[in-house]
């Protein structure tokens, strides 16, 4: 076996664990792989020779990749999206895949994906590397041109960032779950107010992210009255022609919606102690159709 080959071998062993942290800091599955593949080929060509850890090496290397990525980001982007709703880990069946786990080790739930995404480039790195990763601040702090002391300081500003959106753990009963994201669509066919303010928390926060192209449609409302007359304005009437794909998003009870076997909406569901507490949907035309062609494809086989 030559070198090259058994780099190659070694760098697939870790392959879910990079694509698990680049998720975590990208929240982009399309980006992800482009971060794993940019490691790869820094790597195949740097070499291993002197290196002892060479899962924590490669975890740097993808780390700065993604660091990167996230300060691009922000400089193309002209004007933020607001609500913008990460790429969600979307499974048809009734459990997660072996690949699906090692993204959402540690309950990253979108709930969480959302509030990584407010954080600043610096601040994510250092939250995900150090509270996800464990890596050592004194690691960390090289890559962001900082002391280890202020890195400390980033994390724990991230760390307050997390803690004041109130990111509950969700119910961990999926069979409950669905129970509670399907009386809310029951609720919400049958346009009974009521109902739906039963299964909603109080304090629950709808996110709707249509996109560039649907920007119209982009919303963010919160308290339990609010959204379900949002619901009922403005989901009702789809749900008449709708067909709902019972699916998990990140690994939590959620739906794609289609109509005319056309992919409209991705919808993931926080749900806690019974209740909905937070809704995240994704209606952006061409996301959803990037995000749902393997889902879709599971459930018509």
């Amino acid at each position: 076996m030559d070198g090259n080959q058994w780099l190659a071998e070694r760098f697939e062993e870790h392959r879910s664990h990079l694509r698990g942290v680049a998720y975590r800091m990208l929240g982009s599955m399309a980006e992800v792989d482009d971060a794993v593949q940019d490691t790869w080929l820094r790597v195949s060509r740097a070499g291993i020779d002197e290196v002892e850890n060479l899962r924590g090496w490669l975890t740097t290397i993808t780390a700065r990749v993604c660091l990167n990525m996230l300060r691009s980001r922000d400089v193309r982007r002209e004007t933020p999206l607001d609500p913008h709703v990460p790429d969600p880990v979307l499974s048809a069946g009734p459990e997660l895949q072996p690949e699906e786990e090692a993204l959402l080790a540690d309950s990253v739930g979108l709930a969480l994906q959302v509030v990584l995404d407010t954080l600043t480039p610096a601040e994510r790195l250092a939250f995900v590397l150090h509270d996800m990763f464990q890596l050592p601040f004194e690691e960390i702090a090289p890559m962001l041109g900082r002391t280890p002391l202020a890195t400390r300081q980033l994390a724990s500003r991230a760390r307050r960032r997390i803690k004041g959106a109130d990111v509950s753990a969700p119910d961990p009963d999926l069979a409950r779950q669905r129970e509670v994201v399907d009386a809310f669509f029951a609720a919400t066919r049958e346009g009974d107010f009521v109902g739906l303010v039963a299964v909603l928390d109080p304090a629950v926060t709808l996110r709707i992210d249509g996109g560039p192209r649907m920007a119209a449609a982009s919303m963010t409302v919160q308290g339990a009255e609010a959204v379900a007359r949002q619901a009922l304005s403005g989901l009702a009437s789809s749900l008449r022609v709708a067909v709902l794909h019972p699916a998990l998003v990140n690994g939590a009870a959620g739906v794609v919606m289609t109509a005319r076997r056309r992919p409209l909406t991705v919808i993931g569901f926080s749900i806690v102690n019974g209740r909905i507490t937070e809704i995240d949907a994704i209606a952006d035309p061409d996301r959803v159709r990037a995000l749902t062609a393997a889902v879709l494809d599971d459930a018509a086989g």
